[in-house]
């Protein structure tokens, strides 16, 4: 439990940061959603996880963006 109260802290970092930029690191895809990748994943995936995103609009919106990309 004390590891999902960590990650919804970061993540309700990330929805104040979204709402002012479309990507983490400003209004370009960079390395720094790209290293999100994997993590976010595992966690709309195999944790099964996706209320943590989904509850959250501008990372909801961030995420299928990012994940819904071209290889």
């Amino acid at each position: 439990m004390a590891s999902c109260d960590k990650i919804c802290k970061v993540l309700d970092i990330y929805e104040e940061r979204l709402s002012k930029n479309k990507y983490l690191a400003g209004d370009f895809f960079s390395l720094v959603d790209l290293s999100h990748l994997p993590f976010t994943q595992y966690l709309v995936g195999q944790m099964g996880k996706k209320y943590m995103t989904t509850s959250r609009k501008h990372v909801s919106a961030w995420w299928d963006d990012i994940s819904s990309r071209p290889s």
